[in-house]
């Protein structure tokens, strides 16, 4: 298993050993002592699961202290793009973005901790994505980002394509609008 640290800090792409042969593949996809050495010592209380078909588009969300979920994310099948906004209040990366692929081809897992909001646009025809958090879903706790927020300017690579939106999600804010209480609060490291 490689861990590869990603420009915002927090944010870890995690390439899990893959054997294969002619019947198939076996991978790894969580190992609690490799995290562990890796830095990463979270207890996962929750897995999911969703499937959604091409152009879907889910996020920008995370969930307010104290049900803030770390997010392990990955895809059985198909093909994302998958996104994590810095939404940490006072944070040198404040509004930035990390996009990166995550598909059943290349086997990626993303580590998208608290203090992040999250989202993914499918790819291909469809796509079955899983993920584990910290936390169980918590309604009230539940906020969320504009896909197309101004200030983060997110290239989704649709391509003049207008994407699959739940009516939810129609509505999101913009990261200037939202009230700083609703954000998360920087932590020096």
């Amino acid at each position: 298993m490689e861990f590869r640290k990603l420009s915002i800090p927090g944010l870890v792409l995690i390439k899990p050993d893959v054997f294969g042969d002619s019947r198939g593949f076996f991978k790894e996809t969580y190992n609690e002592e490799k995290f562990k050495e890796n830095g990463i010592d979270i207890k996962w209380v929750q897995s999911n699961y969703s499937r959604s078909t091409k152009g879907v588009l889910r996020g920008l969300h995370w969930q307010k202290e104290p049900f803030a979920q770390d997010k392990l994310v990955r895809v059985a099948t198909g093909r994302v793009l998958d996104v994590a906004v810095d939404i940490r209040v006072g944070s040198p990366t404040f509004g930035q973005y990390e996009a990166v692929e995550l598909s059943d081809e290349n086997h990626n897992i993303f580590l998208v901790p608290k203090g992040f909001a999250h989202g993914f646009l499918v790819l291909s025809e469809s796509a079955d994505f899983e993920y584990q958090v910290s936390a169980p879903y918590n309604k009230e706790s539940e906020r969320a980002l504009n896909w197309k927020d101004t200030d983060t300017n997110i290239d989704w690579k649709l391509e003049g394509e207008q994407p699959l939106l739940s009516e939810k999600d129609k509505l999101n804010p913009f990261l200037k609008d939202i009230n700083p209480e609703e954000l998360f609060k920087f932590v020096h490291q």
